[in-house]
């Protein structure tokens, strides 16, 4: 049971026994993009695939933490995507969370790893797990051809279009609520969130909860959240993944390693101002024992 001593590109020293707290330093000390030179290097060097070898030396949580550090960003989120179109039944969550929160230039990669690594394409997949309106949104949210500039023409006729199709009327257009949300870029829909709040005395998001459900309840108000502030997004992911009765470890871990290297810190300023604690502390009183598996970076 031994590995190199120094997993470091472009070179690859003498092997040690198995350390898996040097392993976890030397690997959360590099980025992504270094990861993959250190992968290269150990097949060069060895002749072997190093998430094999790490694999066949780890088990559990951290074996599944490992492999996942190791796995390039946009390889990661297509396969947390088919594992979550693909199991039993749909993980809507994750669905949810992935495709509300990811730029469209990540959401471009996502679809191109999809179908390079598992053969299929991503909206085809995701047509055949779900239906309706949500699945319309998912689709919608897949084009990533948003306006990306913010029409100051629009603004005040969309926050009145979102109250007549919901607040203002008996029943709710969800049509309404799904083009506007899903193609209107991020800077256009804060102000029209703005103009909303004048115009119907409450925020979107009270409004989305009374009038949808489900869902696509549960994807509009990610993606208005998204659009508010992603970092509070995923603040308040991690914080009701850590609250649930049994910790839920996979989305704990999906968050801290997709977002380790784009908004971590904005991350934990977020779940410092709203929940009055580090997420450092809290990860490490809730995870004692295995709190080194899911520390910041």
């Amino acid at each position: 049971r031994c590995l190199p001593s120094k997993l470091n590109a472009p070179t690859i020293e003498v092997y040690r026994c198995t350390d898996e707290d040097a392993i976890l330093m030397l690997l959360t000390a590099r980025s992504n993009d270094q990861r993959q030179q250190i992968k290269a290097a150990y097949k060069k060097a060895y002749g072997k695939d190093l998430v094999s070898a790490l694999k066949s030396e780890l088990g559990g949580l951290f074996e599944t933490l490992i492999v996942a550090l190791m796995t390039p960003r946009g390889t990661y989120d297509a396969s947390q995507l088919h594992k979550a179109l693909k199991g039993a039944g749909t993980d809507d969550e994750v669905l949810i969370e992935i495709m509300a929160s990811r730029t469209g230039e990540e959401i471009k990669d996502i679809i191109k790893v999809y179908k390079k690594e598992f053969g299929n394409k991503l909206e085809k997949d995701i047509c055949g797990d779900t239906s309706g309106h949500y699945q319309k949104l998912l689709v919608i949210l897949l084009q990533v051809d948003m306006e990306a500039e913010i029409d100051e023409g629009k603004i005040e006729k969309d926050a009145k279009d979102l109250y007549a199709a919901g607040e203002g009327k008996f029943g709710t257009d969800e049509e309404k609520f799904i083009n506007i949300l899903g193609n209107r870029s991020v800077e256009h829909l804060r102000k029209v969130f703005d103009a909303y709040k004048k115009i119907a005395g409450c925020d979107i998001e009270e409004s989305v909860k009374g009038e949808t459900t489900g869902n696509l309840e549960n994807l509009l108000l990610a993606v208005v959240k998204c659009v508010k502030s992603v970092p509070a997004f995923f603040a308040e992911s991690l914080y009701k993944s850590m609250r649930r009765a049994g910790t839920d470890d996979d989305t704990l871990m999906r968050i801290m390693v997709s977002r380790s290297e784009v908004d971590m810190l904005d991350i934990r300023a977020c779940f410092k101002k709203m929940y009055g604690a580090s997420l450092y502390t809290t990860i490490q009183v809730l995870f004692s024992h295995h709190s080194t598996l899911m520390q910041p970076q």
